[in-house]
Order: structure tokens, then C-alpha cells, then sequence
């Protein structure tokens, strides 16, 4: 489980704190030395003789070793609330364990759940407009009223409106910072950021909870938002947009799913979205049904997500539209699949017992995912 600020040893500490580390050289050392003791008590001539390490390097490594001030680091989990969870614990997202080297630590304000490998990212311009604004919201707020996890890069724009359209939509939802869990970027988000994790949500970093905000961060930040979804969904890009960078990291490196939202051809902030469905780069989708279509297309990329999430093969667990049911919508579904015709909305609230104001809301979802369809006769699959 995650492990807080006093459950975390000395050397540990001292280890995935020490600037430039990286993930890769994590790994090296300490299969090397076998141990984080052994590795924060090596000499440069030690740490040269790690493969990989080299000359040049091991004084770097000994120098950002000592230049750890443990205390301040436990004072900042501590303020931030962070708590820390490092690659090979149970509760290390498997789907961001698949990646090309995967982030050896993460530091992590609220909770990891179980269902988070059932995930969609959801990324796009910061200077969106109103258009992309207002799509981000409503797919943010869908997927994850349809119990899919809604992941995010917590910036202006896009992705504050896709985190605030999951919380209205009362799931839950990741933000992925570009910063350590001591510093809050952008400031503006501070609420939102509490709102997350009072969801029930997590905010996460794959940084020191010390360490500013700075432009080299969110490269490396996309590739855990990716690496943390099933698929990437573009809501607004221009042509070079950022959101290009997550879009492509899941298609090349990872193998997800990559979908955009189209926009305007003569809008500039629709240009990137454009080129990736002219190109074949992403699949179009307008709205959340065709969303979770697109990942039930049982791909290669989606099964390879899914398994590396230790799920079973979609062939034999059912679609991820099923598997985000609720149990009252699967007694809908089960009523209106075995009748020949269309079940008026009084028959269908009187055979399940339920009053038929409560199931407007579950037909509206049902129907958002493209598993029933409403007319004036009544409800059929």
C-alpha cells in the first residue's frame, strides 16, 4: 500500500529523492547493489562499476545522493499529504507498469483504486475555446458517470473542465502533475485539486513533492497520463499543440487506443485534432458512446492494455461498456433484450419495481452508450 512520509526508510527516501535519477539508472543500481542501503552507501568507485553507469556519471549520482535533506523531504510529503508508491508494489498501476520505463516512484495524494486500469485520458489545448471547453465538460462528465476513470493533466483549459466534468459526474477522476505535491500549478486549480481528492480521486506525480513546475516536466508528465488510460481522447489541439505529443506517445510507445473530437476545419484549435483523423492517427468520435465503441473494438492495442492490467481477454469477460454497468441499468438491459418489442416506460418501471422517475436517469445512460434507444412506443435494445 501506499506508504507515508514515516514509512518510508532513510535510504529509500534519500534514493528516489535525489535529483536526476532516473528511472532506468533506479533500476540498474539497484539491481546492482541489491539494496537502497547499499545503494546510497556506495562509493563513486562503486557506483562506476554499475553497468551503465560510467565514469562521468557516478560523482553525479554520489553528489545528488548526499545533497538530500531527508527532514525536508519528510516536512514536504508530510504538508503536501503525499504518500508514495514505487514500481513493483501491488498497488502500482498496471497499465503504467507496461510502459517503456515506467516511473520508478510515484507520489500520490488520495487514493489508487482497482478500477483505475478502466481509464480514458482525456487532454487538449489550454487556451481552448468555448467549443472545446464545453466538449471537454460533457465527455469528462459522461465517461465517468459510465464508470470510466477520467485522467487528465490538471492544467488550464481542457483539462480542468474534463477533472471538473468527471466530479460532476460523480466518479472519479486522475490529475497528473507536471510538478512535485508541494506545489500547486497551475494556482488557479488549487480547488479543484482538493475537490479531486475529497472525490475520492488522486493527484500524482512522478516527481519529489519539492520539485517547481518547469517546461521539461510535461513532456514526461503526458507519457504517464497516457500511460495510466486505455486510451487517449483529443478534445481540442491546434497543430502543435502538446495534447500531439500524449496523442502520439499512446499510439507509437504504448499501444492504446487514440480518438479526437472534430472541430471546424477553418479553426485553427481544431487543426491538430483534424490531422490525426485525416492521417488515420485517431479515430473520430463525437460523443461517449462512440467512445466506448471504439475501445470495445477488442484492437490488438486494447487487449495488450488490458492484460498488462491483468484483466482477462475482452472475448471472454464481455465489453468494457458491460463492465461499467451499474446493476439497475444490466436489469434494464435484461428486461428490454429478451422482449420482441419496444417496453413502454410504465411496463418497465412496474416489472422491475422501480418508479418510473428513477429510470429516466439509467435509461438516459444506457442510451448515452448506445445500448437502448427511446421512441414514443418505448424502450428497445
Amino acid at each position: 500500500m501506499p506508504r507515508a512520509a514515516d514509512q518510508v526508510s532513510d535510504a529509500t527516501l534519500r534514493l528516489i529523492a535525489a535529483s536526476g535519477l532516473g528511472s532506468a539508472t533506479l533500476r540498474r543500481l539497484r539491481e546492482h547493489l541489491g539494496s537502497d542501503a547499499a545503494v546510497v552507501a556506495a562509493s563513486v568507485a562503486d557506483l562506476r562499476a554499475v553497468p551503465g553507469v560510467g565514469a562521468a556519471t557516478a560523482p553525479l549520482i554520489r553528489r545528488a545522493l548526499d545533497a538530500v535533506d531527508l527532514e525536508r523531504e519528510r516536512v514536504a510529503m508530510t504538508d503536501a499529504g503525499a504518500e508514495v508508491v514505487q514500481l513493483g508494489d501491488d498497488d502500482y498501476p498496471p497499465l503504467l507498469a507496461a510502459i517503456p520505463s515506467p516511473p520508478a516512484t510515484l507520489w500520490c495524494r488520495g487514493s489508487l483504486d482497482a478500477a483505475d486500469p478502466l481509464a480514458v485520458a482525456i487532454v487538449g489545448a489550454r487556451r481552448a475555446t468555448a467549443y472545446g471547453l464545453d466538449h471537454a465538460g460533457r465527455f469528462g462528465s459522461l465517461l465517468a458517470a459510465c464508470g470510466v476513470v477520467v485522467v487528465s493533466g490538471g492544467a488550464r483549459g481542457v483539462d480542468a473542465m474534463a477533472h471538473r466534468g468527471a466530479l460532476r459526474g460523480g466518479g472519479r477522476t486522475i490529475a497528473v502533475l507536471g510538478c512535485g505535491l508541494g506545489h500547486c500549478y497551475p494556482p488557479e486549480n488549487a480547488d479543484l485539486f482538493q475537490a479531486i481528492v475529497a472525490g475520492g480521486g488522486l493527484v500524482l506525480s512522478e516527481l519529489p513533492c519539492g520539485v517547481p513546475p518547469r517546461p521539461g516536466h510535461f513532456p514526461r508528465r503526458n507519457r504517464l497520463i497516457s500511460g495510466l488510460s486505455l486510451g487517449v481522447l483529443v478534445v481540442e489541439a491546434a497543430a502543435r499543440s502538446g495534447a500531439l505529443i500524449t496523442a502520439r506517445l499512446a499510439a507509437e510507445d504504448h499501444g492504446r487506443e487514440v480518438m479526437a473530437v472534430p472541430g471546424r476545419i477553418d479553426a485553427p484549435a481544431s487543426a491538430g485534432c483534424l490531422q490525426l483523423i485525416r492521417d488515420g492517427g485517431a479515430a473520430l468520435v463525437r460523443n461517449v458512446g462512440d467512445v466506448l465503441a471504439q475501445l470495445d473494438a477488442v484492437t490488438v492495442a486494447t487487449r495488450v492494455a488490458l492484460a498488462a492490467a491483468g484483466g482477462a481477454d475482452l472475448r471472454t469477460t464481455g465489453s468494457i461498456t458491460d463492465r461499467t454497468l451499474t446493476g439497475e441499468q444490466r436489469r434494464i438491459l435484461a428486461v428490454v433484450t429478451k422482449a420482441a418489442n419496444p417496453v413502454p416506460i410504465p411496463e418497465l418501471a412496474a416489472r422491475l419495481d422501480r418508479p418510473a422517475g428513477e429510470l429516466l436517469a439509467d435509461l438516459t445512460m444506457l442510451e448515452v452508450r448506445g445500448r437502448v434507444r427511446r421512441d414514443g412506443s418505448g424502450v428497445r435494445a
